[in-house]
């Protein structure tokens, strides 16, 4: 993207959003941000960003300007908990969503839709096993087929276990951040059993690295942006050290996590970061 564009981010406060943010602004774009705050954080905010707090259902009134490019990122992103607040699941990834579809095809410019990689897991299966993934594979369908409909330009990016400065512990937290802030705290590491449970795990600026990319040059379905080395959560935990505790493994927990980087390496994507480098690091801090 080497002209100024105006680009619009969905979740533009969140944690991968607000690296999205800080990037495009670094390189010289007018950035606007709809955020919710459900997730997001005024903390994350960026100088230079413009922000706007509404639900992606309220697109159209939020943003009345003609983006050339929309990062939609702004939806609801835990697996296991979507089983416990499935309308929560439906209003941010259905109703949202549906909304900025509408805004897109009124726009006609270009989107770039963050899709789940959980829809690959358990040879296929992990796509209907919770609110979350179904949501989020259905979402990807719907994007291909407005696309087609009405003739736009879009690109579908898959991320995997995406960990960094700026990620979130708690109800909504992420692993890596989990055991890092445990681990800060002399507590157990807790993990759902068996334990063997695989995930490829992605640092953000790799990402947000395959996100410019695709939005320069992406076109179409299955830009998977994940470290091909994979490790299961026992493995994870033990970089950290500790204490560990096993606890029963709860509905929605995949087995394995299937990688494709093919379509994303043909545009020159390639993850550079490694995760024991990054566990390194902040086990000094």
């Amino acid at each position: 993207m080497k002209d100024k564009k105006l680009i619009l981010v969905t979740g533009g406060a969140g944690f991968i959003g607000s690296h999205l943010c800080a990037r495009l602004v670094k390189d010289g774009h007018r950035v606007i941000s709809l955020d919710n705050y459900f997730t997001g954080s005024k903390e994350n905010h960026i100088s230079g960003v413009e922000y706007r707090e509404g639900h992606t259902k309220d697109i159209e009134k939020n943003i009345p300007e003609m983006p050339d490019l929309i990062y939609h990122l702004g939806e609801y992103a835990r697996v296991e908990q979507s089983l416990e607040e499935p309308a929560l699941v439906w209003d941010l990834n259905v109703a949202g969503t549906f909304n900025v579809l509408e805004f897109w095809r009124a726009k006609k410019c270009k989107l770039v839709y963050a899709g789940s990689s959980t829809k690959f897991g358990d040879g296929g299966l992990a796509r209907v096993a919770t609110p979350y993934a179904w949501t989020k594979a259905a979402n990807t369908e719907l994007v291909k087929n407005y696309a087609e409909w009405y003739k736009l330009s879009y690109a579908i990016t898959y991320f995997y276990n995406v960990y960094g400065p700026g990620e979130r512990a708690g109800k909504y937290g992420t692993v890596v951040e989990i055991f890092r802030q445990k681990m800060k705290k002399g507590e157990s590491l807790t993990i759902e059993e068996p334990g063997t449970q695989e995930r490829n795990f992605t640092h953000v600026d790799d990402i947000i690295d395959g996100l410019i990319l695709v939005g320069e040059k992406g076109e179409g379905e299955e830009f998977g942006l994940g470290c091909p080395d994979t490790y299961s959560i026992l493995e994870l935990a033990k970089m950290f050290g500790g204490q560990i505790k096993m606890i029963p493994s709860r509905r929605g927990n995949r087995m394995d996590s299937v990688l494709d980087m093919t379509k994303s390496r043909a545009i020159g994507w390639e993850p550079h970061r490694k995760l024991i480098d990054y566990i390194r690091e902040v086990k000094k801090q």
